[in-house]
C-alpha cells in the first residue's frame, strides 16, 4: 500500500511537492487502508503544464483515431487482466458488494473499448463538407480536440466514473488531469498505472489524488485548463461553474438527482418491488439517478408497500466480501451522519417510517444503515425534495396520471425518472412528459455506454456516454476556402 504516496505527472511517479498525504479508510470496519499522496496547487500547476505541453507539442492530438484506439484497447485489456484485484480494491475503498464491484470494473473496460471504436470511426468524420450558396467558396466543418481537460470524479463508482471521462477525452485527442475523490482514490491510481503500461505518451494523462478544496479547486481554476468535467454535488458543481466562468472554460456537469418512479395500478407487483429495490438500494443508494421518490397508484399502494417491506426485510447487510451481501456500508462517516440526519428529519416532518431508519443490529463498527422505507411523505418535506444519497426510499400514492406527472416534475432536479405500466402507450406518453434527461420504462437504473447520460435543471449541463460523451471533448472549426482564380473584387475595382 506504500505505492499510493506518489502522484502521476508527465509519465512519472512523483512525491507531492509539499510532501503531504491523507488517509483512506475501509468503510466496513473504519480501519485505515493506507495513506495517499495529497496534491496541492503547486502539483496541479505541474500536472497542467505537463498536459499542456503534451497537447501543444506532443503526438497524441495529431495521431489518427485508429492509432489512439490501439492504446485505449490496451487500457481496456489491462483492466480486464486485473478485474478481480481491482474489484477487491474497490470493495475495500468504497464498501460496495463484490459482485457490484466486479460489474463496475467490467463496465470500465467496456467503456474504453467503446470509445476506441468511436476513435476509429472519428477518422472518417473529422471533416464534413458544407454546401454554400456562393460557388466561388468551399467550406468544411472540422472536429478537433478541445485541449487540456480536467476531470473531477466522485466516490460512488470510482473507477467507472473515471472511465466515463478519461476514455472519451483520450479518444478525442485531449490531454488531461484526473482528480479522484479523496474518499476513494485507489482504483484511479491503478488506472494511471494501467494507462502507463499501455504506452500512453507522457503528459497525456496525469493523476492527482488530493483534497477537493485544495487540488480540486486549484484544478478547476487553473488558466491552463480548456475544459472541466465534473460529477458530484450541486453546491460543488456551482462553485466549479463560477470558477470556469472567469476564464470562459468549456464545462460539463453531472450533478444530483431526486428521481421519481411512477407505478400504475396495472403493473406486476413483483416486478415493481424488484425495480424499486434495484432503483434505491443498489450501491447503498449512493447513486445520483436513484429513483428515490416512488409514486404508486392508489389501488396498488397498500399491497405494494406490504410486499416491498417483506422483501426489504430479507436484504443481507454486511461487508462487501461476504457471500450474499446486497447492502454494504456507506462510504464514510460523513455520509453515514448525513443519511441518519435525513432519516431523523423525515420522521420529524411527519413521514411514516415503514422499515429501517437506523444502524442494523450486530454492527458495532462500519458505516451501516438499514434499508429504509418512508410512506405517506409530505410533498413539501425535505426528504421528498432533496437528495439523501443513501438507501432511503420515499413512497406516496396518486390517483390520476396528470397528478403523478405533476408531482414527478415538481423538483429542482431532472436527472432521471421511471414509469411502470402494462399499458405501453400510457407509459410512453408519460415518459415524454417527464422533465428528465434519462427516463426508464418498466425498469429503473439500467445504464448503457451507448446511450446519453445527463440531466435537466439542477442535475447538470451536457451529456456523457455514447457519441455525446465524445462530443464533450471536441470543438468544431469552420475552414472556408476561396476557389476562384480571380480577385474578389470588392475593394479593387
Amino acid at each position: 500500500m506504500n505505492a499510493y504516496t506518489q502522484l502521476y505527472i508527465n509519465g512519472q511517479w512523483l512525491a507531492p511537492l509539499a510532501g503531504g498525504t491523507f488517509e483512506t479508510f475501509d468503510p466496513s470496519s473504519e480501519a485505515l487502508i493506507t495513506r495517499v499522496a495529497a496534491a496541492t496547487a503547486a502539483d496541479v500547476d505541474l500536472a497542467v503544464q505537463a498536459a499542456r505541453h503534451a497537447f501543444d507539442e506532443g503526438p497524441w492530438p495529431h495521431m489518427s483515431g485508429a492509432q489512439r484506439a490501439v492504446v485505449l484497447r490496451r487500457i481496456a485489456q489491462g483492466i480486464r487482466d486485473r478485474q478481480q484485484a481491482l474489484a477487491e480494491l474497490e470493495v475495500r475503498d468504497n464498501g460496495k458488494p463484490l459482485p457490484e464491484a466486479l460489474w463496475d470494473i467490467a463496465d470500465t473496460a467496456g467503456c474504453f473499448d467503446f470509445y476506441a471504436d468511436l476513435a476509429e470511426d472519428l477518422d472518417s468524420h473529422l471533416e464534413q463538407p458544407i454546401a454554400l450558396a456562393d460557388e466561388r467558396f468551399s467550406s468544411v466543418a472540422r472536429k478537433e480536440p478541445v485541449g487540456v481537460a480536467a476531470a473531477i470524479i466522485p466516490w460512488n463508482f470510482p473507477m467507472l466514473m473515471a472511465a466515463w471521462k478519461v476514455a472519451p477525452a483520450l479518444a478525442a485527442g485531449c490531454c488531461m488531469v484526473l482528480k479522484p475523490s479523496e474518499l476513494t482514490p485507489l482504483t484511479a491510481i491503478e488506472l494511471a498505472r494501467i494507462a502507463d503500461a499501455a504506452g500512453l505518451p507522457a503528459g497525456v494523462l496525469n493523476m492527482l489524488p488530493g483534497l477537493g478544496h485544495e487540488a480540486g479547486a486549484a484544478l478547476a481554476e487553473h488558466p491552463g485548463i480548456d475544459k472541466v468535467a465534473f460529477t458530484g454535488s450541486v453546491p460543488t458543481g456551482s462553485r466549479i461553474m463560477q470558477a470556469a466562468a472567469r476564464d470562459i472554460k468549456n464545462i460539463s456537469l453531472e450533478l444530483g438527482g431526486k428521481s421519481p418512479f411512477i407505478i400504475f395500478a396495472d403493473s406486476d407487483i413483483e416486478a415493481a418491488v424488484e425495480w424499486i429495490m434495484f432503483g434505491i438500494f443498489w450501491n447503498q443508494g449512493q447513486v445520483c439517478s436513484a429513483t428515490s421518490r416512488v409514486l404508486v397508484q392508489r389501488e396498488l399502494y397498500v399491497p405494494l408497500l406490504e410486499r416491498l417491506k417483506q422483501e426489504v426485510e430479507k436484504v443481507k447487510i454486511g461487508n462487501g466480501f461476504e457471500q450474499g451481501v446486497l447492502l454494504g456500508p456507506l462510504v464514510s462517516q460523513g455520509q453515514y451522519d448525513k443519511v441518519l440526519a435525513a432519516i431523523a428529519r423525515g420522521q420529524e416532518d411527519g413521514a411514516r417510517l415503514v422499515y429501517g431508519g437506523a444502524r442494523p443490529d450486530g454492527f458495532d463498527c462500519g458505516f451501516y444503515v438499514q434499508p429504509t422505507i418512508f410512506a405517506d411523505v409530505p410533498q413539501d418535506s425535505w426528504i421528498w425534495k432533496e437528495e439523501i444519497f443513501g438507501p432511503v426510499v420515499c413512497i406516496n400514492a396518486f390517483d390520476e396520471e396528470t397528478e403523478a406527472v405533476r408531482s414527478a416534475n415538481d423538483s429542482r432536479f431532472g436527472l432521471a425518472a421511471a414509469v411502470m405500466s402494462h399499458d405501453l402507450e400510457r407509459a410512453e406518453r408519460v415518459a415524454r412528459k417527464l422533465r428528465a434527461g434519462i427516463v426508464w420504462i418498466n425498469c429503473s437504473q439500467p445504464t448503457f455506454t451507448e446511450a446519453p447520460w445527463g440531466g435537466y435543471k439542477h442535475s447538470g449541463i451536457g451529456r456523457e456516454l455514447g457519441e455525446w460523451g465524445l462530443g464533450n471533448y471536441l470543438e468544431t472549426k469552420q475552414i472556408t476556402r476561396y476557389d476562384s482564380d480571380q480577385a474578389w473584387g470588392w475593394y479593387l475595382k
